[in-house]
């Protein structure tokens, strides 16, 4: 196997080394954060960093990179305290990875892809029309990561709008009927398949 101490690491090339790091904890998910600023102007971006927190109540989290430079989704959730999260899905790969290009708050990431936002239910934060996987959330907290200056965003399940043949009779919604992808560190996208299903682990008598 190849090794790399920790000395190896700091010694690397700038790029092999994120490429490296970013890649060796696994498949990541992909998905589209989409907010909307005070004055209207649409956003939306990639993030690979979207993780469950608990389920009661519902809660998922995300790291966002420090606030030192823009972070328009930032700055919308904070001032209007929503968003939606949508499942990026294997045919519009191309376009979601586009939305990690920086453009400036005034610009719309929607007017330089072919993704198209719309709306739901009078919620203010647009979704991504098309996603399979739908969740509309507010924002509840942050926790400030001293180690490398990273936020922790908790938002809170408001709604939640699945495919209709990918949701299960026991509340599982099947990822292989709604196309999501994975990312393979920063910018390999991967389409999964289920291996297996297991009833939940007891100890063994």
């Amino acid at each position: 196997m190849k090794y790399f101490s920790e000395e190896d690491l700091q010694q690397l090339e700038k790029l092999f080394r994120i490429n490296l790091i970013n890649s060796c904890t696994g498949y990541k998910s992909a998905n589209l954060l989409a907010t909307k600023s005070k004055d209207g102007i649409e956003n939306v971006a990639i993030f690979s960093s979207v993780i469950h927190l608990g389920s009661n109540p519902p809660l998922l989290g995300f790291i966002l990179r420090p606030t030192t430079v823009a972070r328009n989704t930032y700055d919308n959730l904070k001032k209007t305290h929503v968003f939606t999260v949508n499942h990026v899905h294997k045919d519009n790969i191309e376009d979601a990875h586009h939305t990690s290009a920086k453009y400036g708050g005034e610009i719309s990431e929607f007017d330089k892809t072919n993704l198209n936002a719309e709306y739901k239910n009078g919620f203010y934060a647009p979704f991504v029309k098309g996603a399979n996987i739908q969740i509309g959330c507010s924002f509840k907290n942050e926790y400030f990561i001293k180690e490398n200056d990273c936020l922790l965003i908790i938002g809170a399940i408001k709604h939640l709008y699945i495919k209709d043949d990918a949701l299960q009779d026991d509340g599982f919604i099947s990822l292989e009927k709604t196309h999501s992808v994975a990312i393979n560190g920063l910018d390999g996208y991967t389409l999964p398949n289920l291996l297996a299903r297991f009833e939940y682990a007891r100890p063994k008598e």
